[in-house]
């Protein structure tokens, strides 16, 4: 009976060292782990897909404003190439990422004929830092086309 004892108590012994090292191991891999992981930045190729998807139809697969829907638009759209000429050589990736969500309008635009691609990715994905990530992208892309 003794025996049937010691074994019982190393057996809860050792169930409860293997309790406290797992519990504190699943405790330090939860306080690790953040709520939510930070957005990494993805490859300009994703704004340049996005811009061909997208913006190309308007504004030309080159930016310049020369797109195939031209003909069917009231006004011609802008040559995106030469924004940061337009703004002292500094490119406006605010403005920017504002225009495309929609929050700014152009007077060149007349009314809002171009798309908020804001609302449009929000429709495709309720996750809003995804969104904004999205937006960042193309602008960042529309910013590696400028011409000097």
């Amino acid at each position: 009976m003794a025996n049937l004892k010691k074994r019982n108590n190393s057996k809860l012994a050792l169930l409860s060292i293997l309790l406290v090292v797992g519990g504190a191991g699943a405790f330090a891999q939860e306080k690790a782990r953040p709520e939510k992981a930070p957005l990494e930045s993805t490859p300009i190729t994703a704004g340049q897909e996005m811009f061909r998807a997208y913006c190309a139809v308007c504004h030309g697969l080159d930016g310049k404003g020369k797109g195939p829907a031209v003909a069917a638009l009231k006004k011609e759209p802008p040559d995106l190439t030469q924004i940061s000429r337009k703004h002292g050589r500094k490119f406006p990736i605010l403005n920017i990422e504002n225009i495309i969500q929609g929050e700014d309008s152009i007077a060149a635009h007349g009314s809002r004929d171009m798309p908020i691609w804001g609302e449009a990715f929000r429709s495709t994905n309720r996750d809003e830092s995804m969104v904004k990530l999205k937006i960042q992208n193309l602008a960042v892309y529309i910013e590696s086309i400028q011409q000097k």
